[in-house]
């Protein structure tokens, strides 16, 4: 993720190849950035993975849909595309700060199965 807020330097830059450039590190580093799905599958219980998934697309999804109206936003105020670069580097940044924090120790989450009161197993 830290590469990827390299994409704040296009707004310091002349020249198309050096933001050609520093947009490739960035989509770069925002591609490795995101195997969640592997920490799904290595973590979410068993017989959870499939619902902890959906709701892994279901928050991605919310993002794809919120990001261009916020760009938009941002370039119609200004009529600009700085302010959408300085955003989608801001972004990449709290998912730094947040990661450790938030995730932790990266190991499977297991669910206990107690027993059911009346119940002979």
């Amino acid at each position: 993720m830290a590469l990827a807020t390299t994409m704040i330097g296009c707004n310091f830059v002349n020249t198309s190849l050096a933001v050609m450039i520093l947009m490739s590190i960035s989509f770069f580093g925002k591609g490795i950035g995101a195997l969640g799905w592997t920490v799904i599958s290595d973590t979410s219980p068993k017989g959870f993975i499939g619902v902890n998934g959906g709701l892994f697309n279901l928050i991605g999804n919310l993002s794809g849909v919120t990001t261009p109206i916020v760009i938009g936003l941002i370039v119609k105020y200004t009529g600009s595309f700085r302010g959408a670069l300085v955003f989608v580097a801001a972004t990449a940044l709290m998912a730094i700060v947040a990661y450790l924090p938030i995730v932790g120790e990266i190991k499977r989450v297991e669910i206990g199965t107690a027993p059911v009161r009346g119940v002979n197993a």
